[in-house]
């Protein structure tokens, strides 16, 4: 069986040889690629392959329908909407992917943006490099606040957790699944939600329900001192109309972690040019702890499928 691995996995060397030692000694072809968008030669990597392994690369339905020998597709990653899933079904591909790798790592960086626009760490570290003083800058305390989380997944509760762990109320939107309440949340229709959270966390899937869910109306809906954090998927979020909201004052700031294509981000983005925002370049999942856990996933997805048992089963 042709195993091929079509971008780094982002562990250590050792640990892949591991992995793939074990894969050899059954018998199967182990193959490594550096990451591409070139579909040609994506193609060409591909091709005979039995079992594509990636992380969050775009796999188009080009790339899917030229592999005949496909059987498989092990995505390294929580999120699957960059790779084509209707050209899987139709190619009788299945698809896992590694849910749980990253619930800490992005849960953590979440509170870390909260924090980080709450007390003002950017300017008063750039205040205090210039020989200047806290004036100005008074912050604010998170103990208190009340946030509310859309998408109470994995990665929502642990936010919540660690929100709740600071004195925090937490609610969430009920418009994607209709759970009943737990200790972690009350679930709330979404302008209510917007309306009464000092902080909104971000953590769901991009899916016809959730496209554009923050746009002009539903900003209009937040608090003025509100902040807004996105660690889910770019296109949840109408990016022209937050950054107006931001520029006219109708919230506070916001944490943007994803965008609508992966960074490099084009530097006349709105959210760049926009007040108050704190950008980072899709690193929330990416700690050495995670990228561990997610590799242990996958191999561990790897295995189970070939002995007939499909774990983490999207398609």
């Amino acid at each position: 069986m042709n195993i091929v691995l079509l971008e780094s996995l982002a562990v250590d060397d050792d640990i892949l040889k591991g992995y793939v030692k074990k894969i050899e000694q059954e018998g199967h072809q182990f193959f490594s690629y550096e990451r591409t968008d070139d579909v040609e030669q994506l193609i060409e990597e591909a091709k005979d392959a039995d079992v594509l392994i990636l992380a969050n690369m775009p796999l188009p339905g080009t790339v899917i329908r030229a592999c005949k020998h496909l059987k498989y597709i092990d995505v390294a990653f929580t999120g699957v909407d960059h790779v084509d899933l209707e050209a899987a079904r139709e190619m009788g591909v299945s698809v896992s992917n590694a849910s749980g790798y990253s619930n800490d790592s992005v849960a953590e960086l979440t509170l870390c943006m909260v924090l980080t626009l709450l007390r003002n760490v950017r300017e008063v570290e750039k205040q205090c490099r210039c020989g200047g003083t806290k004036d100005g800058f008074v912050g604010n305390e998170l103990r208190g606040k009340t946030v509310g989380i859309i998408g109470t997944g994995a990665i929502g509760t642990r936010s919540a957790q660690l929100c709740r762990a600071f004195g925090c109320r937490t609610i969430a939107y009920n418009g994607f699944s209709h759970k009943k309440d737990t200790e972690d949340f009350h679930y709330l229709p979404l302008k209510e939600l917007l309306e009464q959270s000092d902080v909104v966390l971000l953590h769901c899937p991009l899916s016809e329900q959730s496209r554009n869910l923050i746009n002009k109306e539903t900003l209009g809906y937040m608090k003025k001192t509100a902040i807004l954090i996105n660690a889910a998927r770019g296109g949840v979020v109408n990016s022209e109309d937050l950054a107006d909201a931001l520029n006219e004052g109708k919230i506070a700031g916001a944490g943007i972690d994803v965008f609508e294509s992966e960074p490099p981000i084009s530097s006349d983005h709105p959210l760049l040019l926009a007040r108050n925002v704190l950008v980072t370049p899709h690193v929330a999942f990416a700690t050495k702890e995670s990228m561990e856990k997610r590799a242990a996933i996958v191999f561990e997805n790897l295995e189970q499928w070939m002995k007939g048992r499909i774990i983490n089963q999207v398609v």
